[in-house]
C-alpha cells in the first residue's frame, strides 16, 4: 500500500497517550484559588419546594456560599433550553418545560438540583450540603410511560395536560390509510423500547473562572462540541455575547450523545464563579451521573404493517410514546420525531408511510440523544414487525425482506418521508450476511443443541441509519514552528479515533508523515465554530472540510513554491506522494521542495519581513446532504430454559459504511455500538418505583451493564459502496452497531423458544424475563 494511503488498518495514534495515563481529561485540570461545588439535589420525585434554609449550611468550615433557585432568578439568569421549537399536528407550538439551573418552587424527578454549595473542598461542600434545610410537599408522582397519558394521572406540567408536552406527526395518513383499507394482510405490534442509563467511562465535570477586569468566562467540561454549549450560555442563560465566553473541551471518555448537551451544572459553575471571583470546578459521582445525565430510549411503540396479497409491503403506520423525562433536553423532541422516523421506511420500498409521536412528560430523568437516536428505536420496531408478518403469512423470513428491498436500480431512492438514498445494495449486503453465518446449516445445530436440552434461535435485522447534523463544518491548517503541522478541527472525539482518521485524510492529501500531524479540537477561541459530534457526522463533515482545507494549502503552496523556485505559480506541481512526501516541483523538472521545507522556508521570509506566501489555510465547507449507513446484523444464541440464561453463540454484522478510511477504527466502532445494543437487548433495565418515583436500579450494584463475559466475538465484514453526497464516499460508521444489535438479537431469541409457542419478547430479555415467558408459555 502507498506510504500514505487510506483505506488502511492504521493504529489509533492517540491510544498510546490515553493508554499510558497521560491524557487530560476536565477533572484533571486544576486552577490556583479553585473552589469546589457539590450539588443538593431532590431525593423526591415530586414534590413543591416550600422553603430552603442555608443558615446552618453557611455557618459551616470552609463553605463560600449555598446557591438555590431563588438566587438563579433574582441575578436574572435565563433557562436551560429546549433547542427545538416543535409544531404539534394542530399547529399550534409544544408545551414547555422550563428549567433553570437549580429547582424553582417544585421538583420533578429524583436527583432535581435543588442547591450549589461551594466550599474549600468536596469534602465539606457534600457535608454542608445535608445541612440544608429544605421543606417539601411531596406530590403524587407519574413514571410509567404507558399510563402517564390516561386522565386522572399526577400532571407533571400544568402546561402539558394529560401529560402531553407535543403530538407531532410526520407523512402522509390519508395515503397511508388507504392503503390500509386495500391490504391483503396487516400485521400489528407493539414494541417497548427500553430507558438506558448511559454510563459514560468519565462522568461530567465542569471548572468554570471568570475574569471580572474582562467579564469573560472560561469553562472546561467535557463536551461533544465547545461551540453549542457556548452559544446556548451565552444566548439562553447569560444573556451575554457569545464571545464573553470560551468553552475547552479536553479529552473526552464517551459521550454516545449524553454530553452534547448545555447542563445546568456547567451554567452553575460559571454563575459561581463570577459571584465568588474564585474558579469553580465540580465532578459528577457516579450514583449522581445515575440522577442527571440525560438517559436514552425509552419509547413504547405501536406498529402497523400493511402487506398486499403477494407480501409486497404496502404501508406503515406508527404510534410512539415517547418519554421525555421531567423536562425538555437540548434536543429531545427532536430524537423520536425528526431522527427517528426519517429511517422508518429503512431499506423498503413503501407506498406510504405515517407516523404520530406524542412527547410525554413524567417523572423521571430527561431523556435525550443515546447512541443512534431515535434510529435505533425506529429500526427496532420495523425488524421486529417483518419477522411478526412473516409468521403470521408463513413466508420466510429472509425472502419477505427479500422481496421489499429497494434494489440498487432505484437509486437514487426517494422514502416516502422524504429521505433521499443516494447509494446501496441491500442485497448484496444481505447475502453475504447470510454466507458468513452459515445460515442454511442453522438446522443441525439447532438440533444439537436440542438433544443437550438447550433452546437455540437465530435472528437477523437489517438497518439503515441516518447521519445528520450541523450543514457545515470548519478545518485549519496551521504549519507550526516546530515542524509539525496542526489541524484545527469543530468535532469532538469522545474515543472514536478522530485523531488517526483526520490525521489519515490529511496525510494522504498533502503527503506529511502521521507522526508530523497534531489534530487539535475542543477549544472554542481556537476556531469561530464547529458543528461538535454526533449523528455519525464527524468523518464525512470534518473529511470534507479537510479535503477543502488542503485543496487551499495546495492552491497557497504553489505560489509559495513559484517564489522560492523563482518560476510561475502555473508551472508548479504538487505531488504528495513524491520523494519524502508532498513535494512542489517545476513541471518537467528536478527542482522542487517538500510541503514542509517550503512552509518553514516561508515563515522565516516572513518573520525577516519579506514578502511571502504562507501555507496555512482554513475553510468552512458547505454539507448540505446526510448519509445511509445500512448492514445486515445476525445473532445465533442457545436459551437455558431451566434458568433462562441466553448466551449469544455467534454474532455476524456485514456492514455497507461507504469508504472505510480506516478498516481497524471502523470495526472497532462497530463492536462498541453491539455490545451496547446487546446490553440494551438482554441486561440493561432501568427501574422506577410506581409508587414513589424514587430510581431503583441506581447504581452499577443494581444496573446490569455487559461485561466481556457476556459478548461474544463480533464477526464484522465491509461492503464498500461509497456514497454520492461528500467527497469522501464514507456514510458515517459510530451509532451503527447499535442500531441493528437489539432487533437482530429479539428476533433471534423469539426463534429459539417459538416451539414453545411464544411469538414476543419485550427488552430487556433477562434471564428472569425468559424463564418467566418460558413457564407462562
Amino acid at each position: 500500500m502507498a506510504k500514505f494511503g487510506l483505506s488502511q488498518s492504521v493504529r489509533r495514534i492517540e491510544d498510546p497517550r490515553l493508554l499510558k495515563g497521560h491524557g487530560r481529561y476536565t477533572d484533571d485540570i486544576s486552577v490556583p484559588g479553585q473552589l469546589h461545588g457539590y450539588l443538593l439535589r431532590s431525593p423526591h420525585a415530586h414534590a413543591r419546594i416550600l422553603s430552603v434554609d442555608t443558615a446552618a449550611a453557611l455557618a459551616l468550615p470552609g463553605v463560600h456560599a449555598v446557591l438555590t433557585g431563588q438566587d438563579w432568578l433574582a441575578d436574572g439568569l435565563g433557562e436551560i433550553p429546549c433547542a427545538i421549537p416543535l409544531k404539534n399536528r394542530d399547529g399550534s407550538p409544544r408545551s414547555n418545560t422550563s428549567r433553570y439551573g437549580l429547582a424553582v418552587e417544585r421538583v420533578r424527578h429524583v436527583g432535581d438540583p435543588v442547591a450549589f454549595i461551594i466550599a474549600d473542598s468536596v469534602q465539606q461542600a457534600r457535608d454542608a450540603a445535608e445541612a440544608v434545610m429544605v421543606d417539601y410537599d411531596i406530590l403524587p408522582a407519574v413514571t410509567d410511560l404507558g399510563t402517564a397519558i390516561e386522565p386522572g394521572q399526577p400532571q407533571v406540567w400544568d402546561t402539558a395536560p394529560n401529560n402531553t408536552c407535543f403530538d407531532w406527526e410526520a407523512g402522509d395518513k390519508a395515503r397511508t390509510d388507504a392503503l390500509f383499507a386495500q391490504a391483503a394482510h396487516v400485521t400489528k405490534l407493539t414494541v417497548v423500547n427500553n430507558r438506558i442509563v448511559v454510563n459514560s467511562m468519565e462522568g461530567r465535570a465542569a471548572l468554570a473562572e471568570y475574569d471580572g477586569a474582562t467579564g469573560r468566562f472560561t469553562l472546561h467540561a467535557g463536551t461533544q462540541g465547545s461551540w453549542l454549549v457556548k452559544e446556548l450560555l451565552a444566548s439562553s442563560v447569560f444573556h451575554l455575547p457569545p464571545e464573553n465566553f470560551r468553552v475547552i473541551t479536553p479529552d473526552v471518555g464517551g459521550g454516545f450523545g449524553m454530553k452534547l448537551y448545555l447542563y445546568g451544572e456547567y451554567a452553575l459553575c460559571c454563575w459561581a464563579a463570577r459571584r465568588l471571583g474564585r474558579p469553580v470546578k465540580w465532578a459528577a459521582e457516579r450514583m449522581e451521573a445515575f440522577q442527571s445525565d440525560t438517559q436514552g430510549r425509552a419509547n413504547l411503540t405501536t406498529g402497523e404493517l400493511a402487506l398486499d396479497k403477494d407480501g409486497k409491503f404496502l404501508a406503515l403506520r406508527t404510534l410512539n410514546l415517547a418519554d421525555m423525562g421531567g423536562y425538555l433536553s437540548t434536543f429531545a423532541p427532536f430524537i423520536p420525531c425528526g431522527a427517528g422516523t426519517k429511517v422508518l421506511a429503512s431499506v423498503y420500498g413503501f407506498q406510504a408511510i405515517y407516523a404520530n409521536v406524542l412527547g410525554v412528560v413524567t417523572n423521571t430523568v430527561p431523556v435525550d440523544a443515546y447512541r443512534g437516536a431515535g434510529r435505533p428505536e425506529s429500526n427496532y420496531l420495523v425488524e421486529r414487525l417483518i419477522d411478526a408478518a412473516a409468521r403470521e403469512l408463513g413466508i420466510d423470513r429472509i425472502d419477505l425482506r427479500r422481496r421489499n428491498m429497494v434494489p440498487p436500480s432505484a437509486m437514487p431512492h426517494l422514502t416516502p418521508v422524504g429521505q433521499r438514498y443516494d447509494s446501496g445494495d441491500f442485497s448484496q449486503v444481505l447475502d453475504k450476511a447470510l454466507q458468513k453465518s452459515d445460515w442454511a446449516g442453522f438446522a443441525a445445530r439447532k438440533a444439537a443443541s436440542a438433544a443437550r436440552g438447550m433452546r437455540r434461535g437465530i435472528g437477523m435485522a437489517y438497518y439503515l441509519e441516518a447521519t445528520g447534523g450541523d450543514p457545515s463544518e470548519r478545518a485549519e491548517f496551521r504549519f507550526a514552528e516546530d515542524g509539525f503541522v496542526d489541524v484545527i478541527v469543530g468535532t469532538q472525539s469522545t474515543g472514536q479515533g478522530h485523531e488517526t482518521a483526520y490525521a489519515m485524510v490529511t496525510g494522504h492529501q498533502l503527503g506529511i508523515p502521521l507522526e508530523k500531524i497534531r489534530v487539535l479540537q475542543g477549544d472554542s477561541d481556537s476556531a469561530p465554530s464547529g458543528g461538535g459530534t454526533g449523528g455519525a457526522r464527524s468523518l464525512y463533515s470534518e473529511g470534507t472540510a479537510l479535503l477543502a482545507t488542503a485543496a487551499s494549502v495546495v492552491e497557497k503552496g504553489k505560489q509559495a513554491a513559484s517564489e522560492v523556485l523563482e518560476a510561475a505559480a502555473a508551472d508548479i506541481e504538487f505531488d504528495p506522494a513524491g520523494t519524502g512526501g508532498g513535494r512542489f516541483a517545476i513541471a518537467g523538472t528536478d527542482r522542487g521542495i517538500g510541503i514542509l521545507e517550503l512552509a518553514a522556508t516561508q515563515r522565516a521570509r516572513a518573520a525577516r519581513g519579506e514578502t511571502a506566501t504562507l501555507l496555512d489555510a482554513a475553510v468552512v465547507a458547505e454539507v448540505p446532504h446526510g448519509t445511509y449507513p445500512n448492514g445486515c446484523h445476525i445473532a445465533e444464541l442457545e436459551v437455558d430454559p431451566e434458568t433462562g440464561h441466553t448466551e449469544i453463540a455467534r454474532y455476524i454484522v456485514v456492514d455497507d459504511v461507504g469508504h472505510a478510511i480506516n478498516p481497524l477504527i471502523v470495526r472497532g466502532q462497530v463492536h462498541g455500538g453491539v455490545a451496547q445494543g446487546i446490553g440494551q437487548a438482554v441486561m440493561e433495565r432501568t427501574a422506577y418505583d410506581k409508587e414513589t418515583g424514587q430510581l431503583l436500579s441506581a447504581s452499577l450494584n443494581d444496573y446490569a451493564l455487559p461485561r466481556a463475559a457476556d459478548l461474544p466475538d463480533i464477526e464484522v465484514e465491509l461492503v464498500e459502496i461509497p456514497c454520492e453526497t461528500n467527497p469522501l464516499g464514507v456514510k458515517g460508521a459510530g451509532e451503527a452497531g447499535a442500531v441493528g444489535s437489539p432487533p437482530a438479537v429479539i428476533n433471534a431469541l423469539v426463534d429459539a423458544l417459538a416451539g414453545d409457542g411464544i411469538t414476543h419478547l419485550d427488552m430487556p430479555a433477562t434471564p428472569e424475563v425468559v424463564w418467566k415467558a418460558l413457564h407462562a408459555a
